[in-house]
Formats: structure tokens, sequence, C-alpha cells
């Protein structure tokens, strides 16, 4: 367990494209606002087929256009134990989401809920699935998930604030 006051999962599918991108620009937009000490983040897939596999090369490229390193990242699937590590599981569309809520223990009290929640970007609740797509499917997801990451920061810093004064 992280030493992190609060823990964030992101999720996806196989954890090779939208969760790892949302990993990676999340990291980022923590150490801009200066609370990478503060929250500790993971990603993961709720399919198995990619485990230890690095992010899609196309997912990669689209993030270090924007100045987004994901090299060092590997997908993993998640595991049970995640609801006690994580005070956030943010699924990036309504299918993995489903899937993470019916395997969550009755007493966990933790945030299960889409990560476009905390975007600013209306009728959009999903994270859409660039995988089969082009070019410009990646770097719509880098948008969104950017959009999200910085309402998710917005957030976080008012929890947080507001725990410390």
């Amino acid at each position: 367990m992280s030493n992190a006051r609060v823990n964030i999962l992101f999720v996806c599918l196989g954890n090779i494209c939208r969760s790892p991108t949302a990993h990676g620009v999340f990291i980022k937009k923590l150490q801009d606002a200066e609370l990478s000490d503060l929250i500790h983040v993971d990603s993961c897939g709720t399919g198995s087929w990619h485990v230890g596999a690095e992010p899609d090369q196309r997912t990669q490229a689209a993030a270090m256009a924007r100045g987004y390193d994901l090299s060092d990242l590997r997908a993993r699937k998640f595991e049970d134990q995640d609801f006690g590590q994580y005070d956030y599981i943010l699924a990036m569309d309504v299918r993995n989401l489903a899937d993470v809520i019916k395997d969550a223990p009755y007493d966990y009290d933790g945030k299960l809920q889409l990560f476009l929640d905390y975007s600013d970007v209306e009728h959009l609740s999903e994270v859409p699935d660039p995988y089969y797509g082009g070019r410009d499917g990646f770097d719509r997801v880098l948008s969104l998930i950017e959009s999200a990451s910085e309402g998710l920061v917005k957030h976080l810093q008012q929890d947080l604030i507001g725990e410390t004064a």
C-alpha cells in the first residue's frame, strides 16, 4: 500500500491505450500542481491479454507529442485487492465500470465512477477506445483525458485543502 493520502486507479479494457494515457497525463498534472507526494496513481485493465506489455505505440506517440512519457508503464489486470488499495477507481467507459462494480465488496467505501465525470466536456461520459481507429482517435482520447485530469486535480486540491484547513 502506498504512503500517499489518496490512491487513484485508472481502468480500461486492455491497459494499453486509455488507462495508461490517463496514468501518464495525471502524473504530470500532479507534478505541475505539486501534489505528487500526496497522491499515488496506477492503471490497469479488466482484461488480461496484454499483461506486461507497454502501452500501444500509437498511444505513446500521441502522448509524447504533448510531453507525456508512457514508456515505463506496463499493463496489468485489475485484481480484487485493488479495492483495498485505491480510494478512486476511475473507469474509461461504462462497460469497464460495470465489470469493476460487479466485483466490488459490499463494504468498499471508495469512489467507483467514470473518469470523464471530472471533465468539463459536455454530453460525453466515456473515453472512446482508439485501438481500432486512426491517429486522430488517439489525439482525441488525449484531449479528453487532459480535461478530466485537470478537473480531478481541482477536485483533489479542494478535498486536500479542506482536510488541512
